[in-house]
């Protein structure tokens, strides 16, 4: 079967206006996808070259398919599973710097080159001391990155229209900030000229951006019969969820130079993500740790089965809607869809997402994701949320490490284990919940000092223990619709 190549299939060209870091399955899924629909739709016109970041990398069989692979979206749209398939034409070649490192500078001299994107992991933004800008290339992606900057400001004579907006997608805290910061400190190493320093602060733009898509790859368990259905080989064949989100916080410039709403691209343009990166994390995040001690205890395995459940499902659901998202700042309007979409996110029939493996350091996920929720509706309520007291209480049964007659595979930092083993081997309910929620190694503060907290998480503890999650959840369930 020959393989896919724009000799095979009728494409477009565009040209090169973006310099991508990162040649893997998100990107390909998430930005590549984002920027087709643009020249798709919107007569966007702009063409990828891809860098390779490293040594070991996809560039090579991703030339042999001239930049196109076949991009599979599968989930909840509009109400109702879909599963559809496009080929992605936006990349037009890639360029690997280990093997042509001149070939890799050249992509400087490129008077229409407006956009650098990245994914090179957690660990991809990083300084290291011993990278020179002799180096060929210089080993980490900020490192690269300067000396292609540096080059470009030395063709251009340092023109203010020949920066570039730098929208990373790292998923690290203000990663536009730190990448920034990272190019900064290169150029006072390698002695950079002050002026260069000046065209890198204000005339290139910096983006943090959250981003947000369920990519699970490669779908080599099912490559034989989507390559029947396809007709020709794909060795990038690639699949991600339907649900995208993409938060880039920058300037209104940035905004205007991509069409994103005429495309209806789920592309947030703001001024201040951390509203939407907090909404993300106590909303979807949160509802992922708030439900896994309760589903699994309950006698479920995964999260799509959970929300079909009519008793775990109704209590996830208030949870989200009446205990989370009454604690954030956005619009209601904005903060309801968002749910929604988490809603149909966790029944996407395509993804099987079980909840054990979900539940690695439930106690730090916890602290971040849904303590923050409990604590802010105490303040703007003055009274507990008892959904989320619940999935502590659960949380806190979870940890003595049996359920169904089996023992429960708990991975958690040593001490966690440590503290929780220990705990159950010897102590009474009411001992456990007080030794548990007054550990400020846990939660920073002594949860036992809000009014009511530890007879409410005791009260539960013993419902769940003694009766059995079924009855303590489902007594819950009753009480919340009265």
């Amino acid at each position: 079967m020959d393989l896919l190549n724009r000799s095979k299939v009728k494409t477009n060209t565009y040209t090169e206006r973006i310099v991508q870091f990162g040649e893997g399955n998100f990107l390909r899924a998430f930005a590549n996808w984002m920027v087709h629909e643009m020249n798709k739709t919107a007569n966007f016109d702009a063409g990828v070259v891809i860098v390779q970041p490293i040594q070991q990398g996809l560039v090579k069989m991703l030339n042999d398919q001239d930049g196109l692979y076949t991009l599979y979206l599968n989930g909840i749209k509009n109400g109702l599973p879909v599963s559809e398939h496009q080929i992605i034409d936006c990349i037009q070649r890639g360029v690997n710097p280990y093997n042509d490192y001149a070939d890799y500078l050249e992509i400087a001299n490129n008077p229409d080159l407006r956009f650098v994107i990245s994914n090179t992991t957690e660990a991809g933004i990083t300084y290291n001391t011993n990278d020179k800008l002799t180096d060929s290339p210089p080993s980490s992606f900020p490192a690269k990155l300067t000396a292609l900057l540096y080059k470009r400001y030395q063709t251009f004579g340092g023109a203010s229209d020949k920066g570039m907006i730098i929208i990373p997608c790292e998923l690290i805290d203000r990663n536009g900030d730190n990448l920034k910061r990272t190019i900064l400190q290169y150029a006072k190493d390698w002695n950079l000229s002050a002026d260069f320093v000046e065209w890198i602060n204000y005339d290139n733009i910096f983006c943090n951006t959250l981003v947000d898509r369920i990519v699970p790859g490669y779908p080599r368990e099912k490559i034989d019969n989507i390559t029947a259905q396809l007709g020709y080989k794909d060795n990038l064949v690639v699949e991600g969820e339907q649900f995208h989100l993409w938060v880039i916080e920058g300037p209104e410039t940035v905004k205007e130079e991509m069409p994103a709403e005429v495309c209806g691209l789920n592309i947030v343009f703001t001024d201040n993500m951390e509203p939407y990166r907090t909404r993300k994390v106590r909303i979807l995040n949160g509802a992922h740790t708030s439900l896994v001690p309760v589903g699994y205890l309950y006698g479920i395995d995964k999260v799509r089965e959970s929300i079909e459940d009519p008793v775990v499902g109704h209590y996830l659901k208030d949870v989200i809607f009446n205990e989370i998202c009454p604690t954030l700042d956005l619009p209601q309007e904005t903060l309801e869809k968002f749910a929604n979409d988490v809603l149909d996110r966790f029944r996407n029939p395509y993804l099987e997402h079980a909840l054990l493996s979900i539940s690695l350091n439930s106690i730090s996920k916890f602290k971040t994701r849904v303590l923050p929720s409990i604590l802010e509706y105490v303040k703007r309520k003055e009274t507990l949320p008892q959904g989320l007291l619940f999935s502590l209480a659960a949380l806190i049964a979870f940890y003595k490490g049996e359920s169904r007659g089996e023992s429960i595979p708990l991975k958690d930092d040593q001490s966690a284990l440590a503290f929780f083993k220990e705990q159950w081997s010897s102590g009474s309910i009411s001992s456990i919940v007080k030794a548990t929620l007054s550990n400020t190694d846990f939660w920073e503060v002594d949860l036992t000092e809000i009014e009511g907290f530890e007879d409410t998480v005791g009260r539960y503890l013993n419902d769940i223990v003694n009766k059995g999650m079924k009855q303590a959840l489902g007594d819950l369930v009753k009480d919340v619709e009265k």
